[in-house]
């Protein structure tokens, strides 16, 4: 592989423990597949707005002004961020208002066993479901999921289980790096030039 690839980690803000991920990424990807990448590291489900904030410039997927931000997909992230320790923002879901802090931990990654250019290395906290209502409605959720006692556990994993989330039991902890690997590599596979 001779691409040139960064290493990067991303925290969710404002959560204790903290979430987080590191992942490669070439160098030279676009914003707005780097929003591809992160929906897809963090656990989200691509259903809000979101925004890059770089210096003092914000990136977006559609802006109707320069007001409004850049287009993320004219900007690569080696023109944008080049230097070990350098920090960018990431807002998902202007209603939920979930930032991340990403940063890049080393501009020019190498690992010689390393068979695709996006991977996820290791994170720790599963991400909180889509539309639970920002981190004031994430540690009630968490707090009602993990009591089965609780006079609202019952309406709360109906709510789980149903679109977008499908699942039963919420596992805080849990990071499936298999799950989040497999769709790094699918994602790459259909993203891929043809």
């Amino acid at each position: 592989m001779h691409t040139r690839l960064y290493l990067l980690k991303i925290e969710l803000l404002d959560i204790e423990p903290v979430i987080w991920r590191r992942f490669v990424v070439p160098a030279d990807i676009t914003l707005d597949r780097l929003h591809d990448v992160i929906q897809i590291v963090m656990g989200w489900k691509d259903s809000h707005l979101h925004e890059f904030s770089i210096g003092k410039k914000r990136y977006t997927e559609n802006p109707e002004s320069k007001e409004e931000g850049l287009e993320e997909g004219k900007y690569r992230l080696v023109d944008l961020c080049k230097k070990k320790g350098r920090t960018m923002s990431y807002w998902y879901d202007f209603g939920d208002d979930w930032q991340h802090t990403i940063t890049l931990e080393d501009s020019n990654y190498f690992d010689p066993g390393l068979d695709f250019p996006m991977v996820c290395l290791e994170g720790e906290g599963a991400c909180p479901p889509e539309d639970v209502g920002g981190v004031p409605g994430y540690y009630e959720f968490c707090e009602v999921m993990s009591d089965p006692d609780h006079k609202e556990h019952e309406s709360f994993s109906e709510w789980y289980a149903s679109p977008p989330c499908y699942h039963k039991v919420y596992y805080r902890e849990k990071c499936d790096m298999d799950a989040i690997n497999h769709d790094l590599f699918a994602y790459q596979r259909w993203s891929r030039t043809r």
